[in-house]
């Protein structure tokens, strides 16, 4: 059966290039090489573009390399032609010095490709922490119609019968490592047997976060988001999202229709349910960025005051596979749209809204996916801060700990207000070498400090301020101590820290001047985080020499380090920020 397309597809520019025979002939002639037919490409189907992001290089989305069988099945099935590309690997734990460099220049060549070969539409295929915000930036820049399929969590992890989640049970076998609870064997055991298949992290880490809002903001198929990776339901969800952007390419369903404000806020009140990654905050502005929408601190505090209902490490206690079980996040989306804090009539890529994707789709195990009105923790938001060390910096307050409330929040007559002393550090090494030096004399009224981690100074910006204690404190009991930094930690991190202040010290911000010693006032009522010292002196200590950073070692990290902004706003290639619906012209002929 015949269809007509609402707006004429993009490849008939190629392969029909009206006017150009001698043009549609060469882009035709080196397809051949492969087995692919003339007609298949001028039959006026759809050509649908599998972004492939998996990889012997990039393990948590080694699965797309399964998935997109099943994709390309439902492709043709719908009456698509399917054409499968590579993707810049990203890949949190290896890449160093930090996989932040990765998301933008990932971003760079999904844009050359979506904008400059005959692609109609495209699968995006995402997982690890950067490869979904990367893909939905490129896919706005470019707004051809785009679909996510996420790769899935990893099943849940154990060891000797107790849950072990990606990325936590690091950290916190660090803590029993120190405490000397457990040696260099155990923990490499603890933390190997958290990956027991194919996948990316199985706890609420940046990855799962970024899935999961992709599908709250309406641009994966309801469900997609926590499929476990091995599970049959993975590759089925492959099909259905195959056979789903072909209708999509017909409808002219792109992402300039579904990216709305209101999708966008919506995915805020969506993370403090889930009790997302704080690395959901450069990643969401920078979508939105590239969306043309602006995302504010007061956005980010619309969402401050709801409740936390998934239990789910780091947050809480579960992983994965069981929350996937237990309704995931279509469960989730019906809570909130049902409290009124998620607006359900936004569009979706299903062609439906939200509130009609999720329709009876109710939590099934309410030991993981908690009521509404009953929550696991009331006010678990992210709370935006300000203050002379940098204008804006986050904290997740759903990983607060009792004890941590209680150490530092509970002072009578001066709740949720702390001041401590600095103790500063330049960089993860300078941690690591003096963290259990006797000279600092760190006790627990202190607040740990990392600098040089931002954007500028690492460069790209890495997972560091979520630092623990001294040994001599974790054997003492005193497993977190209050830490602030210019750079991002692991979303999978159960640390409160105060993260992503911007603007960072390499870039003039207040944490430059800070020194060791200096005490920090920390007031979560209003907001507020402020170095206790005197303006005279802090003027004067900005005549003195900045903290260093290390050189550039690669063009693309000189690249970078020149055009991008601040993780405040997004971290984004600033000079990007014009391009917008770029497949609305057609690039030139190439000969």
């Amino acid at each position: 059966m015949t269809r007509t397309p609402a707006r004429p597809f993009r490849s008939r520019e190629w392969f029909a290039a009206p006017g150009r025979s001698d043009m549609a002939a060469l882009y035709l002639e080196r397809f051949m090489n492969y087995g692919i037919t003339p007609d298949e490409l001028q039959s006026g189907k759809p050509i649908i573009g599998i972004a492939q992001s998996g990889s012997d290089i990039a393990p948590c989305n080694r699965i797309h390399l399964e998935t997109v069988k099943r994709a390309r099945e439902g492709i043709l099935a719908a009456g698509g032609v399917p054409m499968e590309f590579p993707l810049h690997p990203i890949f949190e734990n290896c890449r160093r010095p930090t996989a932040a460099l990765d998301r933008n220049l990932a971003y760079l060549g999904l844009v050359e490709i979506l904008n400059g070969y005959p692609i109609d539409a495209v699968i995006l295929t995402t997982g690890c922490d950067k490869t979904t915000p990367s893909s939905l930036m490129a896919a706005s820049t470019v707004d051809i119609p785009a679909i996510v399929l996420s790769g899935g969590p990893m099943l849940d992890g154990w060891h000797e019968g107790e849950l072990v989640g990606s990325g936590t049970v690091i950290w916190r076998s660090r803590r029993k490592m120190a405490a000397g609870e457990i040696d260099e064997a155990e923990f490499l055991r603890r933390a190997t047997d958290s990956a027991p298949s194919a996948g990316h992290c199985n706890t609420m880490g940046t990855a799962s976060t970024m899935n999961s809002l992709a599908e709250g903001l309406g641009m994966s198929l309801p469900g997609c988001a926590m499929i476990p990776a091995p599970y049959r339901e993975r590759g089925q969800m492959a099909y259905e999202t195959g056979k789903r952007i072909v209708d999509m390419a017909y409808e002219d369903l792109r992402p300039s229709k579904i990216l709305t404000r209101q999708s966008f806020l919506n995915a805020i009140n969506l993370l403090t349910a889930i009790g997302g990654s704080t690395n959901a905050q450069p990643h969401l502005i920078a979508m939105a960025a590239h969306a043309g929408i602006e995302i504010t601190p007061a956005d980010w505090m619309q969402g401050y005051d709801l409740p936390l209902v998934v239990n789910m490490q780091p947050a809480g206690k579960y992983l994965s596979e069981r929350f996937h079980r237990a309704g995931g996040i279509p469960a989730v989306l019906t809570e909130m749209i049902a409290a009124g804090h998620i607006d359900g009539s936004v569009m979706t890529c299903t062609g439906k809204t939200l509130a009609e994707n999720v329709a009876g789709r109710t939590a099934t195990d309410r030991e993981v996916i908690y009521p509404y009105d009953a929550p696991l923790m009331e006010k678990a938001g992210f709370l935006v801060l300000s203050g002379n060390l940098f204008d804006q910096a986050i904290m997740k307050t759903s990983v607060i700990s009792p004890d941590f409330r209680a150490r530092y929040l509970s002072r009578p007559g001066q709740e949720n207000v702390f001041e401590g002393r600095a103790i500063v550090f330049d960089g993860s090494d300078d941690y690591h070498h003096r963290i259990n030096d006797p000279a600092l004399a760190i006790d627990a009224n202190c607040i740990l400090v990392i600098r040089g981690s931002g954007p500028l100074g690492w460069p790209g910006s890495a997972e560091v301020v979520n630092m623990q204690p001294p040994d001599h404190l974790i054997q003492a009991g005193i497993l977190s101590l209050p830490t602030l930094g210019d750079g991002r930690q692991s979303g999978t991190s159960d640390s409160p820290s105060i993260l992503n202040a911007s603007p960072e010290s390499a870039a003039g911000g207040g944490l430059a001047w800070l020194r060791t010693g200096d005490i920090i006032r920390i007031d979560l009522n209003a907001g507020t985080c402020n170095a206790l010292v005197e303006p005279d002196e802090i003027q004067r200590r900005r005549g003195e020499p900045a903290p260093p950073i290390p050189d550039s070692q690669t063009p693309w990290e000189e690249l970078f380090r020149e055009k991008t902004n601040q993780l405040g706003e997004g971290g984004v290639l600033e000079f990007a920020l014009k391009y917008r619906k770029t497949s609305e012209k057609v690039a030139r002929h190439n000969h």
